[in-house]
């Protein structure tokens, strides 16, 4: 039987992608290897990202001004919002579609011939048609590709009450030489926060094991006391080896920010124009695409010692030309202008390196290359 849609993933993006659909008539057929998994992992956006469509409840606090530092401390006039993961998954319904646990290993597509059926070849054997079949799988792990990596526990908000969208200041015990990290503290809700200890794109990654002494050492200098029962959450995952095109979505679409991380809240975004078929890739698109990978290689590019100098001059960016950047998928002036602003504002002595890295030149490190961006998943 041909349906409508076939989403292969049901990870934010895609079970974003199958919910929109269904609430547009569509047939939609989802496959999964482990549908019904439950999502652990702490998920955030700045408010003025996402649909008006989101269900309050998905949403576990917000934060109106998050604080970030560099080597000074700046407040962010943007609201920065904390899913509830599990209420997040649960308003995105998709009870009305077929559900296959199985897992997609081969996608086929007509060639030459518009509007012929799709197909998708399950391990089990099973192939399964459709008028349009979405990739929402995600991006696999390679050794080539810069990865975000993170340590953190979850305490009461007696033991800390500060928001801090991220905080380079050195009392992590890093040393000179090593690849940085930061401080990420955001409300989970309930009277719970997250801190993390985060390392957004590393090539190669910093370990978790590293990233958890980073941050004991730093919550030891700040007095807070934490009693070893506290819940711990890992991060790991590719931030780059998305392929823009009009059958894939999310991460697997390159919707995921390739200098940030960013990802959640663009597909969220863009799930309603995906599931009536417009293309998520005009050409301004895969231009701010182009801009945002050049930007990965200059932070790859720092030294680890000038990213809090970095930072200073990102966020001393007007508060339009930050958001640009980070958020402005199809806005090229604005993340040109906010590249191009940025750059100036740089001390002179690290124009010449980001110059080279931003047009692909090669680099010498002496240190292992660490991207270092603003936290989101």
């Amino acid at each position: 039987m041909t349906t409508d849609l076939i989403v292969c993933g049901l990870g934010p993006a895609g079970r974003a992608l199958a919910h929109r659909a269904l609430a547009q008539g569509l047939a939609v057929t989802a496959v999964d290897p482990v549908p019904g998994r439950r999502w652990t992992a702490t998920y955030a956006a700045w408010a003025d990202d996402l649909p008006g469509w989101i269900a309050p409840a998905a949403l576990a606090a917000t934060v109106r001004r998050p604080i970030a530092w560099g080597t000074r401390r700046f407040e962010i006039d943007r609201p920065y919002v904390v899913f509830d993961g599990a209420a997040l998954q649960d308003s995105l319904d998709v009870s009305g579609a077929r559900v296959i646990a199985d897992r997609a290993v081969e996608i086929s597509r007509p060639r030459g011939r518009p509007g012929g059926t799709e197909s998708v070849r399950l391990s089990s054997g099973q192939v399964l048609t459709a008028r349009r079949v979405i990739d929402a799988r995600g991006v696999g792990r390679s050794p080539r590709r810069a990865e975000q990596t993170a340590y953190g526990l979850l305490v009461p908000e007696e033991r800390w009450d500060e928001p801090l969208f991220m905080d380079w200041r050195p009392d992590n015990g890093a040393d000179p030489g090593e690849a940085p990290s930061f401080l990420y503290a955001i409300p989970l809700g309930g009277n719970t926060f997250l801190l993390e200890e985060t390392c957004l794109a590393g090539r190669p990654a910093v370990p978790g094991a590293r990233l958890r002494q980073r941050l004991l050492t730093r919550l030891r200098h700040r007095g807070v006391e934490l009693t070893g029962t506290e819940r711990v959450e890992h991060v790991r995952f590719p931030v780059e080896g998305g392929r823009p095109g009009a059958r894939r979505f999310g991460a697997a679409g390159a919707l995921l920010h390739p200098a940030s991380g960013y990802s959640v809240a663009a597909s969220l975004a863009a799930a309603d124009a995906l599931a009536t078929g417009s293309s998520l890739r005009p050409i301004s698109a895969q231009a701010v695409h182009a801009l945002r990978t050049a930007g990965l290689r200059s932070l790859l590019a720092l030294d680890p010692a000038d990213a809090p100098r970095f930072f200073d001059a990102f966020f001393g960016l007007p508060p339009a030309l930050q958001r640009a950047y980070l958020s402005g998928r199809t806005d090229v002036g604005g993340t040109a202008t906010a590249m191009t602003t940025l750059f100036r504002a740089l001390p002179r002595r690290l124009r010449g390196t980001l110059a080279a890295a931003t047009v692909g030149l090669p680099q010498r490190h002496r240190r292992p290359a660490t991207a270092t961006v603003p936290p989101h998943r």
